[in-house]
């Protein structure tokens, strides 16, 4: 058996439908810029409650019970909110992998989301919470390496926030790697900091990961790490996640800084 029998397997209509959340989840998406086109390259997808409530608001209303459900839904309604906004770039969508049980079984739904509404499953990314702790990290290499078989991308998110350390880089060897703000923060003015990423940086290099610099909220962030070889970011120092909204390159906050 796949998952625990009072489990039963949600269609993308049962994710849509609330119901076994027992309460609506929205969407606010935030921008990834490519910082030497100046382009946006995707949006991350964020969870928000039913007027538009934060995070917070919605994950102390999840449990061990609704764990599963909650991680379907957000996937299905990521991909349909995208789609009825007119996405047609990258869609990060972040994933529980404590909730997943098979990941063939589990991806059923996004699979139905993504033909039902026309998106593009290879332009969608699947981060991994890094904050949480993995009790199976056997488990996360089987459920990476299903998701790179089926087309998507994948990514560890918050990287030197939580439980990680750098043998996951190995072990996972994800298309996206993204660092936390906690690294990224003053980094300009930290050696100690700029040593860390260094070597984050040269091992990415050689198995090929892209490397994602998240939280970037002053110019001088920006500018060191550009500096350094890092291409993608993501931070409000360009946009904070808009509900229902995707930020045009022209709206980004940066041009009324530099």
């Amino acid at each position: 058996m796949d998952f625990p029998a009072r489990i039963k397997q949600q269609t993308c209509m049962d994710c849509l439908s609330g119901q076994s959340l027992g309460f609506e989840i929205r969407m606010a998406f935030q921008p990834i810029i490519h910082w030497p086109s100046q382009q946006i390259s995707g949006y991350e997808a964020l969870v928000r409650g039913p007027d538009g409530q934060g995070a917070a608001w919605v994950f102390e209303r999840i449990n061990d019970e609704n764990k599963y459900y909650f991680d379907q839904a957000c996937r299905v309604k990521a991909i349909e909110t995208a789609s009825r906004l007119g996405l047609d770039k990258m869609l990060s969508i972040n994933f529980l992998p404590n909730a997943v049980y098979n990941p063939e079984t589990c991806i059923r739904a996004t699979i139905e989301a993504a033909d039902i509404y026309g998106f593009d499953i290879r332009k969608i990314m699947f981060e991994v919470i890094e904050g949480e702790q993995i009790v199976d990290l056997n488990k996360l290499i089987r459920i990476f390496e299903s998701y790179a078989k089926r087309g998507f991308i994948t990514a560890i998110d918050d990287f030197g926030s939580g439980y990680a350390d750098i043998s996951w880089l190995e072990a996972l060897r994800p298309h996206v790697l993204k660092l936390d703000m906690n690294l990224i923060r003053d980094i300009h003015l930290e050696p100690a900091k700029q040593l860390v990423v260094d070597d984050i940086l040269r091992m990415c290099l050689e198995q090929n990961t892209t490397v994602l610099a998240e939280g970037i909220e002053i110019e001088a962030e920006l500018n060191y790490l550009a500096a350094i070889g890092i291409e993608y970011f993501q931070g409000y120092y360009f946009a904070k996640p808009q509900l229902e909204h995707l930020s045009t390159f022209a709206e980004l906050n940066f041009h009324a800084l530099t």
